[in-house]
């Protein structure tokens, strides 16, 4: 049989494979949606044993010796330079999860999913308490099996590089190391120069009233104008907001309300309605390979940042939207200047939650947590003295004083779910964000002009052109050189930090 007819029939099979376990991967991501969403309180434990099971099966599946005997088919035609630059993604990225997961044992990957699933509503229960021994023996567990999960997958320097791995590839510990030291130092550094600035900023004018129902509807009006399809998506409320997607034509948004906080929904609403354009925009032909998934977390966020931060915290945004919020809250923007929407919005004032921090701190809450999950998991410290670690180091970086565990270290509910090297790809999407932007500044002229007429369509066309289409065609790295011609950099976020509070706090 011809070579190449032969490498077709062996690659059709092998992509029939691959969208066999995203079914079941979906399946899943639906169950783990509906936990967060719609799921009794009292559902927990059988939740958690189904979703283990299922877990189990899919990972039993990817290193099954049926799956294995097709991906090593695949791989001695990539050995002899025979795939093309589709196939040769696909497989590089397929290869390198299946060489990590099958170093992991089917009773691991149960029982770490079962232990998560569980310690998801335990963390809910000691959060509501605000008590950390609640969680302590659960977060212990967690640990002890990510270090065995390190352990398993290897590593050449730090055991926290084998888990940072799974969600930005290639970064390591050494390199956020050093970029997280410089940027603390700007962090801290500008943080205390607008402390003493004699510019004040007064976040009583967005104090008011503003009922749910005209903030769902205003949600979804802004969610549409930035591109987000609901006849292929829906959005709905959680505790901690987040974007899941099944397929390109089913992606799920979540977001929380607050009558006296318009911002606490607008924001967190705009923040995953960019995550979700980005699943909207991979191409559906892709749906079941690296083709049709995020390159990274980092670029996915990114995505979210550009949207919220870049655009969504823009005058211009707000120039557009103004009129919508003077029609369904008169109260409270008949008299306020956009300017002072636009200052109180951008207003940077350290805060103990991470999820309602400005801009400016919000990278110093990241800085925290990657500095303490690297300890942790190198065994420098244990899950007793995170509490302790924790409060001491927010009030060295951000000078708060936190005076009980919801406001600390039980906050995030990422280490009851498992993710842990998660945390940092928060901070590397805010500074590809502010990189890809100035790209895409120079790319449209007009982008003021068009933010303020509400005219998305070009900032939209732009990443689905540049990002979205490509999937995992390209490393995290070779995109961004790609696109912007340079290696990550954090001048772009420091500029964009200077120029944008310099002005607003008269530095």
């Amino acid at each position: 049989m011809d070579c190449e007819i032969m490498k077709n029939k062996v690659f059709k099979e092998f992509r029939e494979k691959l969208l066999e376990l995203w079914h079941l991967n979906s399946a899943l991501a639906v169950l783990s949606w509906d936990q967060e969403v719609n799921m009794p309180e009292n559902g927990a434990d059988l939740r958690a044993k189904t979703i283990a099971s299922l877990a189990g099966l899919l990972h039993g599946k990817f290193v099954s010796k049926e799956f294995s005997t097709v991906i090593n088919k695949v791989k001695k035609f990539s050995d002899n330079g025979e795939l093309n630059k589709k196939e040769t993604a696909i497989f590089r990225e397929v290869w390198r999860e299946f060489s990590r997961e099958e170093k992991l044992s089917s009773e691991f990957v149960e029982e770490l999913a079962e232990l998560c699933s569980k310690s998801q509503s335990v963390w809910s229960e000691a959060r509501k308490k605000s008590n950390f021994k609640i969680f302590q023996p659960y977060l212990e567990k967690i640990v002890e099996l990510k270090r065995k999960e390190a352990k398993f997958v290897g590593y050449e320097k730090s055991p926290y590089d084998a888990l940072i791995d799974t969600y930005e590839p290639g970064m390591t510990s050494e390199e956020l190391s050093v970029i997280f030291y410089e940027l603390k130092i700007f962090l801290v550094d500008i943080l205390q120069k607008i402390k003493k600035s004699k510019k004040k900023i007064d976040a009583r004018k967005l104090k008011g009233n503003f009922p749910i129902e005209k903030q769902e509807k205003l949600n979804k009006f802004i969610a549409e104008k930035m591109g987000f399809n609901f006849e292929s998506g829906r959005m709905d409320i959680s505790t901690h907001p987040f974007t899941t997607n099944f397929h390109p034509d089913d992606v799920r948004i979540t977001t929380r309300y607050d009558e006296k906080n318009l911002f606490y929904s607008v924001l967190s609403t705009i923040h995953e309605t960019g995550h979700a354009l980005y699943e909207q925009g991979i191409e559906m032909k892709n749906f079941g390979t690296p083709l049709g998934e995020s390159i990274s977390l980092g670029i996915h966020e990114s995505q979210s940042r550009i949207w919220e931060k870049n655009i969504g915290q823009s005058q211009e945004f707000w120039k557009c939207f103004y009129p919508d919020l003077k029609k369904n809250f008169p109260d409270v923007f008949r008299k306020l200047k956009l300017v002072e929407l636009y200052e109180v919005i951008n207003e940077v004032k350290p805060s103990s939650i991470r999820t309602e921090a400005d801009e400016l701190t919000y990278n110093l809450h990241i800085i925290l947590r990657f500095e303490i999950e690297k300890e942790l998991i190198e065994g420098s410290i244990e899950v007793a003295d995170l509490p302790k670690i924790w409060n001491s180091k927010m009030k060295e970086y951000l000078g708060i004083k936190i005076l009980k565990d919801s406001q600390g270290i039980l906050q995030d509910v990422h280490w009851s779910g498992g993710s842990i090297g998660y945390f940092p790809t928060y901070t590397l999407g805010n500074l590809y964000a502010a990189q890809l932007y100035a790209k895409i500044k120079k790319d449209i002229p007009d982008l003021k002009k068009e933010i303020e007429n509400g005219n998305f369509e070009n900032i939209l066309a732009w990443l689905r052109k540049n990002i979205h289409t490509h999937g995992k065609l390209y490393t995290a790295d070779e995109l961004i050189r790609k696109i912007t011609g340079e290696t990550l950099s954090s001048k772009y976020f420091m500029d964009y930090i200077n120029n944008k509070y310099g002005k607003i706090y008269e530095l």
